[in-house]
């Protein structure tokens, strides 16, 4: 056993950093063994001072200033749990490594926007950068990918990854409600963000799919190159059309290595009622990985919380503390390829709902627009005619995206479309 204790500091004492400490308070025996040292927390910093969370800070010194953790001459490595994508967590890190320090960090936004150049400046110096947190909480899906998978080409990384939206999802679909009705209670439960958008407008997931995908693909991380689309256009129902049709919504992120490129996306999506992802419900997550050897391996658990995220957390300090050195990416950082953005024409069945007048001919000339693109009918239905709406449901066979959006904006133009048209991917997974 390694005589010399190993100290951190914490930075940000939300409910993941109060986390990191409950796990010391409860665990510690088992974080001594699995790390042959012992960790001593030294310090922590946080916003308020006085605030309760939940554990004891009288043992700890306290900065004000989170930067000051950086310059502890007797700290090692620092956890930073403050979030967002910018100061004072990018200048915290930046410190950190500029005076030899590893970090720890659980901030998903700030990897997706500045991973890359902090990955460089960490290898500079020669510390370790962790972000298994990141990701869908306690599942260790970064640590999966970049070792336990890293003898595979993997082609495909396909998850669940916001546990705010699949919640929101499932209780519109159990209690036949509104989108507006289960937000409004995620918000006073605390689920949702401060900044709504980061959740239920897919950033979050797309935060972390960039990650995913940079490990995955051996590509620079790329947030910019994923397409987005949240789920604040699913209504109940389209909820109710997918359950009739042996379906659920999902909203799902998905990176693809094509001959094109890499295709990311974050996109609600029908899914098969019976599948793996159909039967998820509330906060869970889950991350599909194909591979060619190990052909498709898949990962399920709890993807946000303070007790899943923290123990992600202490499970990076008790690696870093024993000695183990990885790339931040799963391989050098220099070494990442700049790989093209493809083009979103992997083909795809879509589900299509359109609130039309209700008058002849309405029905040739939405066929004659989605003909004209090559678009082929699977199946087709009208229900509650009211004589002045109909609404309209269609199943296409596979077709492109792309062309698909230019017939669906075509339609959108003609003087019968009542409401923008609804389109939602069908992914058989």
């Amino acid at each position: 056993m390694n005589e010399k204790p190993f100290k951190i500091a914490i930075a940000g004492l939300g409910t993941v950093g109060a986390g990191v400490i409950k796990i010391f308070e409860e665990n510690y025996p088992i974080l001594k063994n699995a790390a042959g040292r012992e960790i001593e927390i030294i310090a922590v910093s946080a916003r308020d001072r006085n605030l309760s969370r939940g554990v004891d800070l009288s043992s700890y010194n306290w900065e004000q200033n989170p930067i000051k953790l950086a310059e502890l001459t007797d700290v090692d490595l620092i956890v930073e749990t403050i979030g967002g994508e910018g100061d004072p967590a990018k200048s915290l890190i930046e410190k950190a490594f500029l005076m030899k320090k590893h970090v720890v960090t659980a901030n998903k936004a700030l990897i997706a926007h500045h991973g890359h150049d902090l990955a460089l400046l960490a290898e500079e110096v020669g510390v370790s950068l962790r972000f298994e947190a990141s990701v869908a909480g306690g599942i260790p899906i970064i640590k999966a990918l970049s070792e336990s998978l890293a003898a595979n080409k993997i082609s495909r990384v396909l998850g669940v990854i916001n546990g705010t939206c699949n919640y929101i999802l499932t209780e519109m679909e159990n209690r036949e409600e509104s989108f507006s009705t289960v937000f409004s209670e995620a918000e006073k439960l605390g689920y949702v963000e401060k900044n709504p958008a980061l959740d239920v407008g897919g950033i979050d997931s797309a935060h972390k799919l960039a990650i995913l995908s940079s490990i995955a693909f051996g590509s620079r991380i790329n947030f910019n190159g994923i397409a987005i689309e949240g789920i604040e256009n699913v209504s109940l129902a389209d909820i109710k059309n997918a359950k009739s049709m042996g379906y659920r919504i999902k909203l799902l992120g998905l990176g693809r290595m094509t001959d094109k490129g890499l295709s990311q996306e974050i996109r609600p999506c029908l899914v098969p009622k019976n599948s793996s992802f159909g039967q998820l419900e509330g906060g869970i997550n889950m991350v599909m990985v194909d591979g060619n050897f190990v052909e498709q391996a898949t990962f399920v658990g709890p993807g946000a919380g303070s007790g899943p995220t923290a123990s992600a957390v202490v499970a990076d300090i008790i690696d870093i503390a024993k000695g183990n050195k990885t790339y931040p990416f799963g391989r050098s950082t220099e070494s990442l390829a700049i790989h093209k953005r493809a083009e979103e024409d992997v083909k795809s069945a879509y589900y299509l709902r359109f609130s039309i007048a209700d008058k002849p001919g309405v029905l040739a000339q939405i066929a004659n627009v989605l003909g004209y693109h090559n678009i082929s009918i699977n199946r087709m239905r009208q229900t509650g005619h009211d004589g002045e709406v109909a609404p309209l449901l269609i199943v296409t066979h596979d077709t492109e995206r792309s062309g698909l959006e230019l017939a669906l904006s075509e339609i959108k133009m003609l003087d019968i479309c009542l409401a923008a048209p609804i389109a939602i991917r069908i992914e058989e997974v």
